[in-house]
């Protein structure tokens, strides 16, 4: 794993990024747009304009990208969505958040980490434990007052990869994460602060 190199992604990246993802299954179909778009919206959208819609928000992201990829080598391994979490709609209307919490959902200095695909035939080589940590250090650097994930607890069990696109509990504590609540079974809210940044509270009740 020396040779693992994480980086921004941006329109020059764009195959590789869709090397990740694949020609078959959840992440090719879903081209990471169910982590951004409001439900109702995301099932009604073909494949391909939810890819083209992908391509736009790369082609047109500032100041800082939707997400990151990892390359082994030469080789585009891992991919994490991240950004802050204002942007995506599904974390508004989702109790996994805001369980025993309140924070205003609009405070765009609270980022999150929402989606991890690892390429068929590089999983298990501790690329999503990496991305985290990257994730980390991104957000920092793009004066986040703080960092979010809402993984979940494998518990030695088998999962299958596409319900683990939201990560798993290990790699966020490697990462740094401290768990905030855990608000089902398996899934948990976890967080970092950067410095004394602290969240805003929410102005009306979640939803």
């Amino acid at each position: 794993m020396d040779s693992l190199r994480i980086v921004p992604v941006d329109e020059a990246r764009w195959m590789d990024l869709q090397t990740v993802f694949g020609k078959r299954g959840g992440a090719a179909a879903c081209q990471c747009q169910r982590a951004i778009l409001p439900m109702r919206e995301y099932w009604h959208m073909p494949r391909d304009l939810r890819r083209d819609f992908l391509h736009e928000e790369i082609v047109g992201a500032r100041p800082a990208a939707p997400g990151l990829l990892a390359y082994l080598g030469d080789d585009p391994v891992g991919w994490c969505r991240l950004g802050p979490r204002c942007q995506f709609a599904p974390l508004r209307n989702s109790p996994v958040p805001w369980a025993e919490r309140r924070e205003d959902k609009e405070d765009a200095k609270v980022w999150a980490v929402v989606c991890f695909v690892v390429r068929a035939g590089y999983r298990r080589r501790g690329i999503s434990y990496a991305l985290a940590a990257a994730a980390v250090d991104y957000a920092r650097r793009h004066d986040a007052a703080a960092i979010e994930g809402y993984p979940m607890a494998t518990r030695g069990e088998e999962i299958t990869w596409g319900e683990l696109h939201v990560g798993a509990v290990g790699a966020f504590r490697a990462a740094g994460f401290n768990e905030v609540t855990h608000p089902s079974k398996r899934r948990y809210a976890m967080r970092i602060d950067f410095g004394d940044a602290a969240a805003k509270p929410m102005s009306t009740p979640s939803a």
